[in-house]
C-alpha cells in the first residue's frame, strides 16, 4: 500500500478494506454453509451411495463373492450332513474357507470352466445323436 496523507485518502482506504472484509466474510460463510451441508449424515450417505455405485466392476465383485461364499457353505453342510463329528465340522469349516476364497478370486476361471464343461455336455449329446445312412443299390455304397 502507498502511504496516505490526506484524510480523505484514509477515509478511501478503510471503506475498500470494510468492503474487502464483508466480501471475505460472505465467501467463509458460504463456504461453512456447503460444508455443513456436506456434512449432514443424509449427504454423506448419498454421496457415498453414488461412489459405491459409480465403481467399475462392483456388480462383478459382489456377485463373484456372493456365489463364493454360497459355494462354500454348500461344500461344508455336503461334508458334514447330519454328522456331529468334530473332525468333520474342523475339516468342513476349513473347506468352506478355501472353497469361498478361491471361488471369490478367481470368479473368471470358474465361469469359463463351467463354460467349457457345459459345451463339452452339449458337443457329446451332438456326437451321440443318430444320423441317417442311406443305402443305394446303384453304386452299392453307404453315404452318409
Amino acid at each position: 500500500m502507498e502511504n496516505i496523507t490526506s484524510i480523505t485518502g484514509l477515509k478511501n482506504a478503510i471503506q475498500l478494506l470494510e468492503a474487502e472484509k464483508a466480501e471475505k466474510e460472505q465467501l467463509l460463510k458460504d463456504q461453512f454453509h456447503l460444508t455443513y451441508e456436506r456434512l449432514k449424515p443424509a449427504s454423506l450417505l448419498k454421496g457415498t451411495l453414488k461412489d459405491i455405485v459409480s465403481t467399475p466392476y462392483l456388480i462383478d465383485n459382489i456377485l463373484g463373492t456372493t456365489i463364493g461364499l454360497a459355494t462354500g457353505y454348500l461344500a461344508k453342510k455336503i461334508v458334514i450332513g447330519a454328522s456331529g463329528n468334530l473332525f468333520r465340522k474342523l475339516f468342513g469349516s476349513v473347506m468352506q474357507i478355501g472353497i469361498t476364497n478361491a471361488v471369490a478370486h478367481h470368479p473368471d476361471t470358474i465361469k469359463s470352466l463351467g463354460q467349457t464343461i457345459i459345451q463339452r455336455i452339449l458337443h457329446k449329446k451332438d456326437v451321440n445323436s443318430p444320423k441317417l445312412i442311406v443305402y443305394s443299390r446303384k453304386t452299392e455304397d453307404f453315404s452318409q
